[in-house]
C-alpha cells in the first residue's frame, strides 16, 4: 500500500488543493492523506438519493 499513498502524494504534490502548497502535501502523514483524498472525490462517492436524501415512512 506504500506505494499507492506515495502515488497519491506525488499527484497532490504536482497539483496540491486550494491553499495548500507542496510542502503541506510533502509533510502531512498517510492518514491525513488519505482523508483528504476521500474529502476531496466525496462527490463521486455519494449515493444517487437526491437532495431529499433516504426516508423510511
Amino acid at each position: 500500500m506504500s506505494t499507492d499513498i506515495e502515488t497519491l502524494r506525488k499527484k497532490y504534490m504536482e497539483n496540491p488543493p486550494e491553499g495548500m502548497t507542496s510542502q503541506d502535501i510533502r509533510s502531512m502523514s498517510e492518514d491525513d492523506l488519505l482523508d483528504m483524498d476521500y474529502f476531496l472525490n466525496d462527490a463521486e462517492l455519494d449515493d444517487d438519493f437526491g437532495e431529499e436524501g433516504f426516508y423510511l415512512f
